[in-house]
C-alpha cells in the first residue's frame, strides 16, 4: 500500500505544479493583452490612426497629381507613406494578439487590411524612387514591365549602371531585372562589360558571357585596353546583326562612356571624339527630367578618346609607336600659397614609381608671374600611360583623393611640353572647386629625353 502512495504522490505533485505554472503563464499572457489592449483600444491611438488615414489619403492624391504632372515626387512623401503601412501592420498584429483573427474583418478594421496590401506596393514604388533618384537624369529604360538605368546608346550599344544585389539593388539595377531584360531582348546574343576594378558579381547571372576592365572609379582605361576591348567588340558585333554589347561601371556615364566613345569610334559610326562624345551625353541624357549634363566629363577620360580618334586615324587600329621620357619639371600657375605643402606622385602600371621629397624635387615660388615651379631630380623613365596626382594638407580632396591629378600617353608629347589649363585638370574643372583653383589655374609638364 504504501509503494503506491509512493507512486501516486509524485505524480499528484507534478500534476499540481504544471497546473500552478499554467495559471501563471494565463495570468501573465492576460496581462500583457489587457496593456495591448489598452493601447490599441484607447481614444488617443485610434484618433491618431484616423489621421494618418486622412495624411495617406492626401499622400495618394499627391501622388496621382505628381504623376500626371509628370513631376519628381519628393522622397519625403514616400517614406512617409511606408511609415504609415508600417504603423497600420503594426495594429492588425497587436489587433490579432489580442481578440485572434475572428474580429479581423470588422468593417471598420478593413482599411488596415488593406493597408496591410498596401504596403507592397509602397515598398516596391519607394524602391523604384529610389533607383530614379540615385541615376538623376539618366535615361532610362521604362518598357515592358521594366525600369531601369540602361540606355541603348545604338541599337547594338547598351550602357547601364552596376547591376546589383542585396541592398545595394534598393538603389541601383537589381542584376535579377538586368539579366531576365538582356535574356528576353537578346537571348544569347550579348556580351557584358564590367568596367569597376571595385566591384563584382558572380557571372553566371549573365551566362558567364562578362569580360572584366579593370578601371578605377573617374580613372582611364589604359590605350593598350581601348584597343583591344575595340577590336574584341567589334569582332563580336560583326560574327552576327543580332549580336550586341552590354557596358557598365558605377554609374553608366564616365568609364562606361570612354569606352563606348571607342566603340563608336571603332566601328565607324562616328570619325571624331568630339561627335562621338556628344553623341554619347545626348543618348545618356534625358533633358525632360534635367538639363545636367550625363556625358563623359572627366578630362582626362576625354582626352583618352583623343588619344583613341588618332589611334584608328593615325596608326590604322594599333598602339603608336613608344616614346620614352622623363619629366624634368612641373610649373602650376595661379595658386594659392607659395607651393611648399603639395606633394606630388607619378603612377605609372599602377604602381607609384616617383613620390616628392626633399631629396628629389626642389619648389621655387615666382611671385611676379604667380607661378610654383617643380625641378624633378632623379625621375624613372616614363612610358605610355602616366597618372600625375598632387596632394596637399591645405586643400581639399576630391575625386582619387586629392587635389588634383591627370592621365596623359606619353606617344602623344609633342614638343617636350604638355599644357593643361583648368578645364583639362581632373577635380579643378569641376564648377564647385573653382572658390580654390581660378580660371588661369593650369599646369605645365616639361619633359626630356632618356
Amino acid at each position: 500500500i504504501n509503494e503506491n502512495l509512493l507512486e501516486q504522490l509524485p505524480m499528484f505533485d507534478d500534476d499540481d505544479d504544471d497546473d500552478e505554472f499554467s495559471d501563471f503563464d494565463k495570468s501573465y499572457q492576460d496581462k500583457i493583452k489587457q496593456i495591448v489592449d489598452f493601447i490599441v483600444s484607447s481614444f488617443a491611438f485610434r484618433i491618431f490612426g484616423i489621421l494618418l488615414i486622412f495624411v495617406d489619403v492626401y499622400l495618394v492624391v499627391s501622388d496621382l497629381i505628381f504623376a500626371e504632372r509628370h513631376m519628381r515626387i519628393p522622397l519625403e512623401y514616400r517614406i512617409s507613406s511606408l511609415a504609415i503601412a508600417l504603423f497600420f501592420v503594426m495594429d492588425i498584429l497587436l489587433q490579432i494578439y489580442v481578440v485572434g483573427f475572428i474580429h479581423l474583418f470588422r468593417p471598420l478594421r478593413l482599411i488596415t487590411l488593406i493597408r496591410l496590401f498596401h504596403l507592397a506596393y509602397q515598398k516596391r514604388h519607394l524602391e523604384r524612387l529610389t533607383r530614379r533618384m540615385v541615376s538623376g537624369n539618366k535615361r532610362r529604360y521604362t518598357k515592358d514591365g521594366f525600369d531601369l538605368d540602361l540606355t541603348y546608346i545604338t541599337e547594338r550599344i547598351i550602357a547601364m549602371s552596376f547591376p546589383s544585389s542585396g541592398k545595394q539593388s534598393f538603389y541601383r539595377n537589381p542584376i535579377q531585372e538586368v539579366a531576365r531584360f538582356l535574356d528576353l531582348k537578346h537571348e544569347n546574343h550579348y556580351q557584358v562589360y564590367n568596367l569597376c576594378s571595385e566591384r563584382s558579381y558572380d557571372p553566371k547571372y549573365f551566362h558567364n558571357r562578362i569580360h572584366r576592365i579593370m578601371i578605377d572609379d573617374h580613372n582611364v582605361p589604359t590605350l593598350k585596353e581601348m584597343v583591344v576591348f575595340s577590336k574584341e567588340a567589334n569582332a563580336w558585333m560583326a560574327q552576327d546583326s543580332k549580336n550586341i554589347i552590354v557596358i557598365h561601371c558605377k554609374g553608366g556615364k564616365g568609364r562606361t562612356g570612354t569606352m563606348v566613345c571607342a566603340c563608336l569610334l571603332a566601328c565607324g559610326t562616328f570619325l571624331t571624339a568630339e561627335e562621338s562624345l556628344y553623341f554619347f551625353g545626348q543618348r545618356r541624357t534625358d533633358k525632360s527630367k534635367s538639363s545636367k549634363f550625363q556625358g563623359v566629363e572627366t578630362p582626362s577620360q576625354s582626352r583618352y578618346v583623343r588619344y583613341f580618334e588618332k589611334v584608328k586615324s593615325d596608326y590604322k587600329w594599333d598602339l603608336p609607336p613608344r616614346q620614352n621620357f622623363i619629366i624634368k619639371k612641373f610649373i602650376i600657375y595661379s595658386i594659392h600659397g607659395n607651393g611648399t605643402d603639395l606633394k606630388l606622385h607619378i603612377v605609372m602600371h599602377q604602381k607609384t614609381v616617383f613620390s616628392s621629397s626633399s631629396n628629389n624635387c626642389r619648389i621655387f615660388h615666382d611671385i611676379e608671374t604667380d607661378r610654383v615651379i617643380f625641378i624633378i631630380g632623379n625621375c624613372p623613365v616614363l612610358y605610355d600611360d602616366v597618372k600625375v596626382q598632387f596632394f596637399s594638407a591645405d586643400l581639399p580632396k576630391y575625386y582619387d583623393n586629392c587635389c588634383f591629378f591627370f592621365w596623359f600617353h606619353t606617344s602623344f608629347i609633342k614638343n617636350y611640353r604638355l599644357t593643361l589649363p583648368r578645364n583639362q585638370l581632373d577635380n579643378p574643372h569641376k564648377q564647385k572647386t573653382w572658390k580654390i583653383y581660378r580660371p588661369d589655374f593650369a599646369v605645365e609638364v616639361y619633359f626630356d629625353e632618356t
